[in-house]
């Protein structure tokens, strides 16, 4: 178990773009990032019990609205007031059933704390205008841009359509 720690640790600091890593999707399968060069990847961590929990409305439209330059991928995560506590199978049903979600959707990941995801470990460590650090609740957003690097990082009450978020992503 160490072993495979160290190499963990390892892969996420070595890494130098988010092309780096394969997550599993919400079905199990295996997504290698890297088919989303040249596209900008909206990551954002997820929950079907929480108040902003509404934003996966918005996130579907961000989707539909701009699915030929932008990949969203929801990550649901129970780290926060365990408000994500559904198995994959009905987080993707509510996701599909409430809201109509489309975007890619990876399988339940940790994004705090000492079981932290790797790719999540990378991704708040990345430089940006915005901020580093943790993440600090349900729905915050990481842009990254079509060369994989973090360009922008939102909290929670930033909406999916908010005019910062929409702007960065037409640049």
């Amino acid at each position: 178990m160490k072993t495979l720690l160290t190499l963990i640790i390892l892969i996420t600091t070595m890494a130098t773009s988010i092309y780096e890593f394969k997550v599993k999707n919400i079905d199990g399968k295996i997504i290698d990032l890297s088919i989303y060069k040249g596209k900008k990847i909206l990551i954002v961590n997820t929950a079907s019990e929480c108040g902003y929990t509404t934003q996966y409305e918005g996130l579907q439209n961000l989707y539909s609205k701009y699915n030929d330059k932008l990949v969203i991928i929801g990550f649901p995560a129970n780290n926060f007031g365990e408000q994500e506590p559904g198995t994959n199978t009905e987080i993707k049903s509510f996701c599909s059933k409430n809201y109509g979600v489309t975007f890619p959707m990876s399988s339940k990941v940790s994004v705090a704390g000492e079981d932290i995801d790797p790719l999540f470990k990378w991704l708040t460590e990345q430089p940006n205008p915005d901020f580093t650090g943790p993440i600090k609740w349900n729905f915050e957003k990481i842009l990254i841009d079509e060369n994989g690097k973090v360009i922008h990082r939102y909290r929670s009450k930033t909406t999916p359509m908010s005019e910062d978020l929409i702007s960065a992503i037409e640049k």
